[in-house]
């Protein structure tokens, strides 16, 4: 059965690479593709949602956004696996960092992704999953962020629902239980690769520290984010064997 064009991507399966890097906005899939990808074509523009395909170190790679929080990216990912059959879906975007030990522009590599979200109810399991990383694509950022001197932290993202929480004290808890930083998409994306048998992984560059209130202008978070779109196509390479 045919399952594409769908509602939300208006493509081909070999319009899209074996991976896709999943930033947030649209824009900026525009400009990793643009920056870093050899003859990119756009493959996507529903809903202004960017797509776009190309080559990188020989490697055909896919770039497109995923839209803010977990029903957005839930959706696009869902499609990417089991429709166009993508493998890999490695999300690129932003953290607040919930650790002192972690600092404005390091890295975060979401080994888990806690969340506050009920997304994983769907899948009527007897308990709670804990949603988790492929351990080949995070090995292999590892030795991405090792091979460019990148700083990097390996652990737990937080991945919420809610931007603007009516509780002031919302991160104290989670703070406690040492997650490293919040966003608002990694859990759901881990869950749809579990079910989809396929692999994923979010890189988060710390824009903002949760507690000390640091926090990046525009210039210095794209600047900040180079780093981070490099490992992540250095991952899509490493993985083009597996």
């Amino acid at each position: 059965m045919v399952n594409y064009p769908t509602p939300h991507i208006h493509a081909a399966p070999e319009d899209f690479g074996k991976t896709v890097l999943m930033p947030g906005d649209p824009l900026r899939a525009k400009f990793i593709a643009e920056n870093f990808l050899e003859a990119p074509r756009l493959v996507n523009n529903v809903r202004g949602i960017h797509g776009y395909t190309g080559t990188y170190n020989g490697v055909k790679v896919s770039v497109m956004a995923s839209g803010m929080g977990m029903p957005s990216i839930g959706i696009y990912s869902y499609e990417l696996y089991n429709f166009f059959g993508v493998e890999n879906i490695l999300r690129v975007g932003s953290a607040g960092a919930l650790q002192k030990s972690v600092k404005v522009r390091d890295m975060i590599l979401g080994m888990g992704a806690s969340t506050n979200s009920s997304y994983g109810t769907q899948y009527n399991l007897g308990g709670s999953f804990a949603p988790l990383c492929s351990y080949e694509l995070l090995k292999a950022a590892v030795q991405a962020c090792e091979g460019i001197g990148a700083r990097y932290h390996v652990g737990n993202l937080l991945s919420s629902d809610v931007f603007y929480n009516d509780n002031p004290h919302f991160n104290d808890k989670w703070i406690e239980m040492g997650v490293l930083g919040v966003e608002m998409e990694a859990a759901a994306l881990y869950m749809n690769a579990a079910r989809a048998k396929k692999r994923a992984l979010a890189i988060c560059t710390v824009s903002d520290h949760i507690i000390t209130g640091e926090s990046l202008d525009a210039e210095a978070r794209q600047n900040s984010f180079t780093d981070m779109m490099r490992v992540s196509l250095n991952v899509a390479v490493a993985m083009d064997n597996l």
